[in-house]
């Protein structure tokens, strides 16, 4: 008898983190739901699970000779929300299985906290706490000689997918005057979201306020390093909000504990970050452990996007929610799985 098999391999996500109970009952009526969340689902279990395959949810590893297997597979839904260098994604879109991902869910909690880390870095709302609290605060304008105002403050973006965007609707009110740094959009797009399409070396050395949201390619890795950081304005802010191979570490570290910029950071090259780590000590730095994206609406709209696209393609019609994955640009990207929530 023929079965329609959904396959849950959602690490390092849970069905219970990303769905609500509405969700979840969406999505067991979409056919037979194996989940394994306890551990990646088994090789063998996989491939005996393939056959009968209609929806995969998760990181499974999926090459050609799974994809060869998988003769009713429709979709393979990553919701951990980086494109991943394991699945033959020639083949998939010679099969027409859609790749997606729901990954623009994180982009309206990422900006809001990179607007607030920045006004932070700005105003020394952080800094001004920590010497009040050791005996050592300034008053009035003795305690503002180091800060900068946001508002009005020329404002450069490195990366212009769903995150850049969202926080450049966001930061209007501010009215700044915004560049952006894209070699992989045209010139229209920036220009439509009324940015000046920028060169790097322009972008940092005119910028008080830098974000990065740039995604790790074959490219790129590294490539804001010491030569970058020496471009900055002195008291400039630098904001790492999306992947930490995107800059040389140790010199985003030596930039800021020299007191040259100030840095905040939301992404580290390894995590959970080492409890001796210099990112612990080093002065100029604002810190975060990877949670800007990771509130619970934000989960649950990584789910419930992800059954949406679903119900879609299983009524034969194509995704409307989730980023598609492109053959042309997966290839380059260089993302890994994530190691928290």
């Amino acid at each position: 008898m023929s079965r329609d098999v959904i396959l849950v391999d959602p690490l390092p996500r849970t069905v219970d983190l990303i769905m609500d109970p509405s969700v979840k009952a969406r999505l067991h009526r979409l056919g037979e739901v194996v989940i394994s969340e306890d551990r990646p689902m088994p090789a063998e279990q996989v491939d005996a699970l393939l056959p009968d395959a209609v929806l995969i949810f998760g990181q499974t590893d999926m090459p050609k000779e799974r994809l060869d297997r998988a003769r009713k597979l429709k979709a393979i839904i990553n919701v951990e929300s980086n494109f991943l260098p394991n699945i033959d994604y020639q083949t998939c879109v010679e099969r027409g299985i859609w790749v997606i991902t729901p990954a623009s869910a994180f982009a309206s909690p990422v900006a809001e906290a990179s607007l607030a880390m920045a006004l932070d870095l700005a105003r020394g709302i952080t800094k001004a706490d920590r010497d009040f609290r050791v005996g050592a605060e300034q008053y009035g304008l003795a305690g503002n000689e180091e800060t900068f105002r946001f508002a009005g403050a020329p404002v450069g973006i490195i990366g212009f997918g769903d995150l850049g965007q969202q926080l450049r609707e966001l930061i209007r009110p501010f009215r700044n005057h915004v560049r952006v740094f894209d070699p992989w959009l045209p010139e229209e797009i920036v220009q439509r979201a009324d940015c000046v399409p920028s060169s790097l070396d322009e972008l940092l050395s005119e910028s008080q306020v830098v974000f990065v949201f740039a995604s790790v390619t074959s490219e790129n890795e590294g490539f804001i390093g010491a030569r970058e950081f020496s471009l900055m304005r002195k008291g400039a802010a630098f904001l790492l909000m999306s992947r930490a191979a995107v800059v040389d570490f140790p010199a985003m570290l030596e930039a800021a504990g020299s007191g040259h910029i100030r840095v905040a950071t939301d992404v580290f090259p390894e995590e959970p970050v080492a409890p001796d780590d210099p990112v612990r000590t080093t002065p100029g730095l604002l810190l975060s452990a990877h949670r800007t994206g990771g509130t619970r609406d934000a989960f649950y709209a990584l789910g419930s996007m992800a059954v949406a696209d679903a119900e879609l393609i299983m009524r034969g019609l194509p995704p409307q929610l989730c980023r598609r994955a492109d053959p042309a640009t997966v290839r380059r990207l260089r993302s890994k799985p994530v190691t928290v929530s």
